[in-house]
């Protein structure tokens, strides 16, 4: 593991890097020329969704396969609410009275895409959706047809199928019918990715894949000759030592601390780090097919956000502790082509409670500058990168009453209702007068005042909504007091989630990754967020574990016949 140095009176302070450090690959004239530890057709580098549904597929097809993770596996994917985009059809979206086709779910999700990915790829991901629901099923994951009630982030336990994207604004909708729920929650008490992923762990057990844990990928072994991706070199913590269990037990308490004690989460990262600089040892492992990287995102890359992305830095990472760009950099140390490596999701939802969306989004001029019931993910990247991370979100007392007898009384997450709760009470500022209220949050008062009158006359039906908000969104402020609440992406008490979408450039057909001039990289596959995919561009709840499964069923499938 890397080390920096600091100075504090004198003494030297060595501070150990948590980033997988990655070398140049390694270069051999044949592939007997190395004494190799082991061997499998395909070797899965990664075991989160991606990972086990590319482990699966290709053990389906008759390949011999490896699976290598950091950790114990899981990723982002076990830490995750465990919600799958599904669509075109599904037996929940019939159950719940929904007509839904594959044309449908594409032409909507060409808004979401924005041509991250070939019209071709989007068509082909909405066809196979029903099939594979299915096949996640087939592996053990549940589903179920019942709904909520009302417009949320996330459903409380009970309900499973929801509009989990921006499916009901009115600017996304098409000249396909109904707007159709396609969030499909895995059945489950509290989030649901622990669930989801238990039953892909399970699964790539069953098939007969071989798993290789508290071990880590740092080159990849290429042939000279043909470019060919041959093997692996990993650094492998030894099986049964009592620092090995340690590393492994905290894997379960990092996840635990690293949403109230994130600097204990980052003592636990720096832990297990040290434990790996002190006891891993190299060998090297044989592709005789394929290597397949499926790593995650690099959230927590410190180098990568600040070159990419630096003004997502004050965000709040929520991707699993191996999401440092590993599978990225491997690639890219082969030559492999990156793409749309600045683009990071930032949620920032305001709802639950579901009248906040009724209030108005306004920037530090006081103008609306974004559809209010829009996705959290598309108001977070609005905010950041066209309002330098800084907004409010203004009700009246009516909505704030409304609000907390949702958070009361209206069965939400604690994690939804205690924080609405504090913000309302703890953190908002107050004006009797608009105009007032305008000189609390420092935004000038004639703007403020203007849009809030325009949209009131909206809500009246004398016009349309300016940002496009449907007609039962729309909220008339008629009197004060009236109250701001602090939505930046510097606000410590609603801290605003960011995960990397940018990736490897890969063949859409199969999942082969490419190098700068557009070939495919022989023997070298890629999927999930260490590759672009369908969640590439504009995140939607669920589209980032479906595109997982997608991507990696494509990527094992191809890496077998390799």
């Amino acid at each position: 593991m890397a080390q920096t140095q600091q100075q504090d009176g004198g003494k030297k302070k060595v501070r150990i890097s948590t980033v997988t450090p990655i070398e140049a690959p390694r270069d051999i004239a044949h592939v007997d020329d190395l004494a190799w530890s082991d061997s499998a057709d395909v070797l899965v580098v990664g075991w989160g969704a991606a990972g086990a549904s590319a482990a699966i597929e290709a053990r389906a097809s008759g390949a011999d396969v490896i699976v290598i993770d950091r950790f114990s596996g899981g990723g982002a994917s076990t830490l995750s609410g465990g919600v799958v985009y599904a669509g075109g059809g599904t037996a929940y979206q019939q159950q719940a009275g929904f007509t839904d086709t594959p044309q449908a779910m594409a032409d909507y999700l060409k808004h979401e895409v924005n041509g991250v990915v070939s019209e071709e790829t989007v068509r082909r991901f909405s066809e196979q959706s029903v099939a594979n629901l299915q096949w996640l099923e087939a592996q053990g994951a549940r589903f179920d047809a019942r709904m909520p009630s009302y417009k949320t982030s996330y459903p409380t336990d009970g309900y499973y199928l929801y509009y989990s994207g921006n499916e009901v604004v009115p600017a996304y909708q098409g000249p396909f019918g109904k707007p159709a729920p396609r969030g499909h929650r895995v059945v489950a008490k509290g989030q649901s990715g622990a669930t989801l992923y238990a039953a892909l762990q399970a699964s790539t057990l069953r098939s007969g894949v071989r798993p290789l844990t508290q071990t880590t990928v740092r080159r990849l072994v290429r042939e000279q000759a043909t470019g060919r991706i041959v093997g692996v070199e990993v650094w492998q913590l030894p099986v049964g030592h009592e620092k090995t269990r340690r590393h492994q037990q905290l894997d379960a308490l990092i996840a635990k601390w690293r949403l109230f004690q994130p600097g204990r989460a980052e003592a636990g990262r720096r832990e297990q780090a040290r434990i790996e600089q002190e006891l891993a040892q190299p060998r090297l492992l044989r592709a005789r097919r394929a290597v397949v990287l499926s790593t995650g995102g690099y959230v927590y890359n410190p180098e990568l956000l600040m070159q990419h992305a630096p003004n997502y830095k004050k965000g709040w990472a929520i991707g699993g502790a191996g999401c440092d760009g590993s599978g990225l950099r491997l690639g890219q140390s082969v030559g492999a082509s990156t793409q749309d490596l600045n683009n990071i999701s930032a949620w920032r939802f305001i709802t639950p409670p579901s009248v906040w969306p009724k209030g108005l989004v306004v920037n530090t001029r006081g103008e609306r500058f974004c559809n209010e019931q829009v996705y959290g993910a598309k108001l977070g990247y609005e905010m950041v990168e066209h309002q330098n991370g800084r907004a409010w979100l203004i009700l009246d007392s009516s909505l704030r009453w409304q609000a907390v007898r949702q958070c009361l009384f209206g069965k939400l997450w604690a994690f939804q209702a205690l924080p609405a709760l504090a913000l309302m009470f703890k953190v908002a500022r107050k004006g009797r007068t608009l105009e007032e209220l305008a000189q609390r949050i420092e935004v000038d008062a004639a703007t403020l005042r203007a849009q809030v009158e325009r949209a009131n006359a909206a809500a009246r039906g004398d016009c349309e909504d300016p940002l496009g908000k449907s007609a039962d969104m729309r909220h008339e402020f008629r009197k004060g007091p009236f109250f701001a609440i602090d939505i930046s992406i510097t606000q410590k008490m609603f801290p605003l989630a960011t995960l990397s979408l940018g990736g490897l450039q890969v063949n859409e057909a199969d999942g082969h990754v490419r190098d700068a001039s557009g070939r495919d990289i022989p023997g070298l596959f890629a999927a999930g967020r260490s590759a672009i995919g369908l969640a590439s561009s504009r995140y939607v709840s669920g589209l980032s574990l479906a595109d997982c499964v997608f991507s990696g069923r494509r990527a094992g499938r191809a890496a077998s016949l390799e």
